[in-house]
């Protein structure tokens, strides 16, 4: 989509314009390096369309904007440390091109760089602070959960709705809220648009979990079945527990001492097809989409200024398999 990368452009400028010092090498270096790898931008293209939809020129939202975005990555940079991953976006971690301390203070002065970018957004500073805060603290305890649930032996599907939300769909919600503070939307309209945001980003988590066991190869990006070869509890595994027989429970935990990766994946597959797990995934996808949609058509703008919001998350969800 022509606007999409339009936004995109608009960001990555803003990203590259920013004079980061040269000293001290080795907290800068990585920062910009990380910030130089990308990503879809999706977040601070958020910020920008809702500080337009309430009447905003996206001019007037970048540093909000660059405030989601460096939040977003400082989360990300420190997830990668806890999950000792060796790759983000096909590039080495900043972990494993520099080492573990570098990134945790390459990350730290990334989340403060994000308050200084927030300090300077026009619109209501407490406004602006507190729904920031609120979801930095947030991302936090959704990380802390998906950490417990590798452990813990009982995970309920609301235990992991929570957590996907916490974890990755309340900054979403933010980067929309931050754009309608500025606007200086009703707190209606500004508490419409977070929950459209965050029921986008429950939607969008459980489609990916979907996808990673029944997508196109081609086209997702990642390993299939990497969850399932991981034993990760993702919203498949639970479904598939909550609504399985005896045999078919018993089924389900042979397979995680599966240690053929192959036969682990087909495995998985043909018993998911047996309990229908994957149309009951699609079923829990659909409620939280319809619920975002219903946030959006309340929200007291005109129906043609949401387009472009609508074909995002249609971007967003409408993924082949």
């Amino acid at each position: 989509m022509d606007f999409l990368k339009n936004y995109a452009e608009f960001v990555e400028q803003e990203i590259k314009n920013l004079e980061l010092p040269s000293s001290p090498i080795d907290l800068y270096d990585p920062l910009k390096y990380f910030l130089a790898i990308g990503g879809k931008r999706i977040r601070p293209i958020l910020t920008l369309m809702s500080g337009e939809l309430f009447g905003l020129k996206k001019e007037d939202v970048i540093n909000g904007a660059l405030a989601i975005e460096f939040l977003h990555n400082f989360s990300l940079i420190h997830d990668d440390i806890m999950d000792k991953a060796p790759l983000r976006r096909g590039f080495e971690t900043v972990h494993e091109k520099w080492n573990q301390d570098v990134a945790i203070l390459a990350g730290d002065v990334l989340m403060i760089k994000a308050y200084q970018c927030l300090a300077k957004q026009q619109g209501d500073l407490k406004k602006l602070m507190d729904a920031f805060n609120q979801s930095a603290i947030e991302i936090c305890e959704g990380q802390q959960f998906d950490m417990e649930f590798e452990t813990k032996e009982s995970v309920s599907i609301s235990e992991y709705i929570e957590m996907i939300r916490l974890k990755t769909s309340v900054l979403l919600g933010c980067a929309l809220k931050l754009g309608a503070i500025a606007a200086d939307a009703s707190k209606v309209d500004s508490d419409l648009i977070y929950n459209f945001g965050v029921n986008i980003g429950i939607s969008f988590q459980i489609q990916d979990d979907i996808l990673d066991l029944y997508g196109n190869p081609a086209t997702f990006g990642k390993q299939i079945g990497g969850d399932v070869l991981a034993n990760k509890k993702t919203i498949l595994f639970l479904l598939a527990l909550e609504n399985a027989n005896e045999e078919q429970k018993e089924s389900l935990l042979n397979l995680q001492k599966e240690l053929n990766p192959d036969r682990k994946i087909q495995l998985a597959k043909e018993l998911f097809d047996s309990i229908d797990v994957r149309g009951k995934a699609v079923e829990l996808k659909n409620k939280y989409s319809i619920l975002a949609n219903q946030n959006l058509q309340k929200i007291q703008v005109e129906t043609c200024k949401k387009q472009n919001l609508i074909q995002l998350s249609d971007y967003l969800l409408v993924r082949k398999d």
